[in-house]
């Protein structure tokens, strides 16, 4: 009788946390909509200070799109419960934005901003929120995506400015444009099941 019972108290945490992972890997998917907003808002950024050549272009479009983000992130949230995975989701990934906003400031004032340290601490911070979120939903295809960062953090260690410069575009391609594409087409896929069960 012990056995069974231990058993069946196994199953049901089993499932809690299968439950768990699953209503955090669908708020994820609602969120894709931001992965290909900031792929847009680098490629922006990237463009404008490139052509021209204006020191403003990084803070003036990553504050856009953090404005954007934070607008759009109240419709998405409004009348949906928070959830454990979704608070450890949405705090890795505002941690992780504040950090790299605030190191990356102090590196373009002091005048010590360099290509290779940019992309490389870029890459490594970007890898380890998409690690850490892939580990905890169990999303493969977000692991890519921090292996990908990774690759470029240590890329950016060996290659020249322009190599350098072509990983990162190919970096945000794949792994911010194309993984919220993807997250956008689950998302809707899901939102189609849900309507046609109901």
């Amino acid at each position: 009788m012990t056995g069974n019972a231990e058993e069946l108290e196994l199953k049901e945490r089993l499932n809690l946390i299968e439950s768990m992972i699953a209503e955090g890997r669908s708020s994820t998917q609602r969120w894709a909509w931001s992965f290909l907003l900031w792929g847009i808002a680098y490629y922006v950024a990237i463009a404008w200070s490139t052509w021209g050549k204006t020191g403003m272009a990084w803070p003036v479009t990553m504050i856009a799109a953090a404005i954007v983000t934070s607008v759009f992130a109240s419709r998405v949230t409004r009348g949906q419960p928070g959830t454990t995975v979704g608070r450890i989701m949405s705090a890795i990934w505002s941690v992780m934005g504040t950090v790299l906003f605030v190191v990356l400031m102090a590196l373009g004032f002091s005048g010590r901003a360099d290509l290779h340290l940019i992309v490389a601490i870029v890459g490594a911070m970007l890898a380890t929120a998409n690690g850490v979120s892939s580990i905890v939903l169990r999303w493969r295809m977000q692991f890519a995506c921090a292996v990908i960062w990774l690759a470029l953090a240590v890329g950016a260690c060996f290659t020249t400015d322009m190599q350098t410069a072509m990983l990162s575009l190919a970096a945000i391609f794949f792994c911010l444009i194309v993984f919220g594409i993807y997250g956008i087409v689950l998302e809707s896929r899901r939102q189609s099941r849900s309507a046609n069960h109901a």
